[in-house]
């Protein structure tokens, strides 16, 4: 079994946060006309974690992190990269990127934020792969964290109750035993109009949209895209890392809606109890909802060191990125 790409990224401490603030189902139907079976059926989320006015992605990131060192006991004095995957920055600069390095007081350090939505997390993942291959960097710090709550519209309730907030950090470090197997990455930018947060412009290749700011959704056309194109991803990913879904230990999705996960694994092979998601205790969190579900199960004992996990990300842009990874914790 030959690994498709060169690696050298190791995972060595792995930390996350949510904030304190739960908005239920229940609570949702005070707002806009839904309920709880209603949801439940449709997406399989119960609760979602919400931020609270004083509290923005920068925190997040730096809860994650903090909550990383306390559990692996890990310095960040020789980390010479920060990458933070996110589409709700607290500014668009300074980077929460740059926020992170000074709150830790990393010394030297390069430092970006990425923008892939649902997928920056695992993108964020293949880029650091890369920089290590360099050997110029030996550290990387990732973050995937969001605070969508901050751009839901809570009168549109074909959105509403979808999303939360979250954050989720790594360390990758140089490793000459590299632990990613495989690596996929796929953009069809066209259709990108059917899911957006608008910024300057008040159009994307002609198709006029909404400038509110909020985060707006084609959710029948989004749905279609997934469970078509996530399928024919992952079998293009096994193909070229010569493995079949029987080696995959742990399948984690980005934790956009339930039923989109039950059709791809329907349409895979892989069986949906080795399958890790975190949309039922947190909605949709976009770059965050990974390592979220990879938290649940590091907590549960379900994941060992070892694991052949395949992590894959898909959303805005549209975009998707996975990667296959040996566990290393």
């Amino acid at each position: 079994m030959m690994p498709n790409l060169k690696s050298q990224a190791k995972l060595t401490a792995f930390g996350v946060y949510v904030p304190d603030q739960t908005l239920s189902n229940d609570d949702l139907e005070k707002l806009v006309d839904t309920n709880d079976e209603w949801i439940v059926q449709r997406t399989g989320i119960k609760e979602r974690r919400i931020a609270s006015a004083e509290q923005f992605c920068s925190d997040l990131c730096f809860e994650a992190v903090a909550d990383m060192q306390a559990r692996y006991g890990v310095s960040l004095e020789d980390v010479d990269y920060v990458i933070v995957a996110t589409s709700t920055p607290d500014t668009f600069f300074p980077s929460m990127a740059a926020r992170v390095q000074a709150r830790f007081g990393i010394a030297a350090c390069g430092a970006l934020d990425i923008q892939a939505a649902c997928a920056g997390f695992v993108a964020a993942i293949q880029l650091a792969n890369g920089l290590l291959l360099t050997g110029i960097h030996r550290k990387i710090l990732i973050i995937g964290a969001e605070t969508l709550s901050k751009v839901t519209d809570y009168t549109d309730r074909s959105t509403c109750i979808l999303f939360g907030d979250g954050a989720g950090a790594v360390l990758l470090e140089h490793s000459d035993e590299g632990s990613l197997l495989g690596s996929y990455s796929l953009t069809d930018g066209g259709s990108g109009h059917h899911l957006y947060r608008s910024s300057l412009s008040s159009a994307i290749d002609g198709h006029p949209i909404q400038t509110s700011g909020k985060i707006i959704q084609d959710g029948r056309e989004v749905y279609k895209w997934a469970v078509t194109q996530v399928p024919k991803g992952i079998a293009a990913l096994l193909a070229r890392s010569g493995m079949t879904a029987e080696n995959i230990d742990w399948f984690v999705p980005h934790s956009a809606n339930m039923r989109i996960v039950e059709s791809v694994c329907e349409k895979t092979g892989i069986p949906l109890h080795k399958t890790l998601t975190s949309m039922a205790q947190y909605g949709n969190t976009s770059a965050a909802s990974i390592p979220l579900a990879l938290d649940a199960a590091i907590r549960d004992g379900r994941i060992h060191k070892g694991d052949i996990c395949l992590l894959y990300g898909f959303g805005g842009g549209l975009t998707e990125a996975a990667i296959l990874l040996k566990w290393s914790l």
